[in-house]
């Protein structure tokens, strides 16, 4: 028997206490940046996971959504609780760890208008990503950020209405809000990449 809206919203999708577990394992982590050509791959894997735990709560959102199981503004009240939680202002750990949370951040907030424009069905399905792309990167250019974060969140809900993320996309944008949020856009495409469970998969009851 499926659940009711009411059941379904009393489940957390995401929680504080969530959240501050990876603050904690951040911590643990010790994380510095190197001054070496090594990647850094296995050091930075807790901040790569920590933002795939909070796309994951949101695509869970988004397929309850789309089998019309909640209503749209259901939706988004739970992504913006999400958000409230992953965007919050965080006590100083350390330099570097504090410019990699802040780096996640930002592109969290790529990530969130996404899944905000295709719960609101505020994107054109026929639109192509380089064009969109294109008129991001030119707003940014003229300080128009907030038309440059709507083109990203264009491009995040075509990714998640199911349209493939060009490989070749994120290759030659410049360093910027763009980039940054375009990040956020392909840790979408690359969770949806992976395990579709979370189509199938409750809202998490721990941490």
């Amino acid at each position: 028997m499926s659940e009711t809206e009411t059941e379904i919203l009393s489940h957390d999708f995401y929680t504080r206490e969530r959240w501050n577990n990876w603050i904690n394992q951040v911590k643990e982590s010790g994380f510095e940046f190197k001054e070496s050509d090594e990647p850094q791959d296995k050091d930075s894997a807790v901040f790569i996971n920590m933002e795939d735990d909070i796309i994951l709560a949101c695509l869970k959102v988004v397929a309850k959504f789309d089998k019309k199981l909640i209503s749209a503004e259901s939706a988004l009240r739970l992504i913006s609780q999400i958000k409230d939680i992953a965007l919050e202002e965080i006590d100083h750990i350390s330099d570097d760890i504090d410019m990699m949370i802040s780096s996640m951040q930002t592109s969290l907030i790529g990530t969130f208008a996404a899944f905000e424009c295709y719960i609101k069905e505020d994107f054109n399905k026929k639109a192509r990503i380089p064009t969109l792309l294109k008129q991001a990167l030119e707003a940014e250019a003229a300080e128009n950020i907030e038309i440059a974060l709507d083109k990203v969140a264009q491009i995040g809900a075509l990714i998640i209405n199911g349209r493939k993320l060009p490989d070749e996309i994120l290759e030659d944008i410049p360093f910027g809000f763009v980039a940054e949020w375009m990040d956020g856009i392909d840790s979408i495409a690359a969770a949806m990449m992976g395990s579709d469970s979370y189509k199938n998969d409750e809202a998490d009851d721990e941490s």
